[in-house]
């Protein structure tokens, strides 16, 4: 993806509709996420099946912070 990414949010009952559109394709996916996800989490997993979709490799995993006990 060389553009950005337009995210729409549509609430229905107890569940949240978030559409993904590549800004350069045209490209649009959605997925549905329970309304108690962050707005974050919904985008990220919006974005994660726009890449796939559009064949886009998925970037490496954020590396782990904080102390482990």
């Amino acid at each position: 993806m060389s553009g950005g990414v337009l995210f729409e949010f549509v609430q229905m009952g107890q569940v949240m509709r978030v559409a993904a559109i590549d800004e350069v394709t045209g490209t649009e996916v959605f997925v549905i996420t329970p309304v108690s996800a962050t707005r974050l989490q919904m985008e990220r997993v919006a974005l994660a099946k726009l890449r796939r979709k559009l064949g886009d490799p998925e970037p490496p995993p954020p590396p782990p912070t904080g102390r482990y006990a």
